[in-house]
């Protein structure tokens, strides 16, 4: 499948970036759905957009930049992170040779926590309740825009013989791998793995919205998305490791770990928290009006 999905004179569009952008707008219209049912008001959803995109693209990109995968060298001949963008610094911002290739899901996360800080500090919202209204539509939206990682014949594991193995043409191989042609589809199990995240996160939202403090939901979503992710790195040839292990799984389990902090430490301290007697309650409500 041709990565280019149409021109625009000189500027090519690629499938990556529809799938992103359709993925995001999606993702814009869940979080409506999530507003709404929270009693926002859901237009904050479709003006933050914008700026989340923005944000996200930027982090994403900028991961991608400092990244050094596996087999990049200083003396690569193809943008493959940081050895190549020091000595080329405008390709880091050149989108248009070759749209959206090259970005790191954790920057984009990032760069959409960052936006939606800024938009909620601007128009006077809980941070911590437009985070979680924000995340099932993220992950979701991950799982959309995986699919482009097939199209562009990448994120592709170890060879393997498994009926469902995909076939890489030998200009997509990597190196060490030029005698082999079907893969493991590493992009497909985390399309899958985000997209069963994604029924748990709107499950989780309703069936214990009631015992649930503003920020569990996206908690969940650092500690979801991230076991998934540190598993399908060790099926990823060209990962970008410190040491002997993969950079990915380092950010993956200091997020669970922090994560899993947070919400035992928040809810013991939710349950420790002084009580209202039903005296003051009675004078509460008779003060409300």
């Amino acid at each position: 499948m041709n990565p280019v999905a149409f021109r625009i004179g000189p500027f090519a569009v690629h499938w990556y970036g529809i799938l992103i952008v359709g993925g995001a707008l999606l993702a814009a219209y869940i979080a409506t759905i999530e507003a709404r049912r929270r009693g926002e008001n859901p237009e904050h959803a479709w003006d933050a957009l914008a700026l989340c995109l923005l944000f996200g693209i930027i982090g994403a990109r900028l991961y991608h930049v400092f990244s050094i995968p596996a087999g990049c060298t200083p003396d690569t001949s193809y943008p493959c992170g940081w050895y190549w963008y020091r000595q080329h610094p405008m390709d880091a911002i050149a989108f248009w040779h070759g749209g959206f290739r090259g970005l790191g899901i954790y920057g984009a996360v990032a760069g959409g926590v960052l936006a939606v800080f800024v938009y909620t500090r601007y128009a006077k919202l809980s941070f911590l309740r437009w985070l979680d209204i924000g995340a099932p539509g993220l992950i979701l939206c991950q799982a959309i825009a995986r699919w482009g990682n097939y199209i562009n014949q990448e994120l592709y594991g170890p060879p393997t013989n498994l009926p469902w193995g995909i076939y890489i043409p030998p200009t997509h191989r990597l190196p060490g791998f030029e005698a082999y042609e079907r893969f493991h589809p590493v992009f497909f199990y985390e399309s899958m793995w985000s997209l069963l995240g994604f029924i748990v996160l709107m499950y989780v939202g309703r069936r214990f919205a009631s015992r649930l403090l503003d920020g569990d939901v996206f908690l969940l979503y650092l500690i979801w998305y991230p076991f998934g992710r540190f598993f399908l790195e060790f099926l990823r040839p060209d990962a970008w490791k410190i040491g002997s292990i993969a950079t990915a799984q380092i950010i993956a389990a200091a997020s669970i770990v922090i994560s899993l902090a947070f919400i035992v430490y928040r809810h013991r301290k939710a349950r420790s928290a002084p009580q209202p007697s039903a005296d003051e309650e009675s004078d509460g409500a008779t003060e409300a009006p």
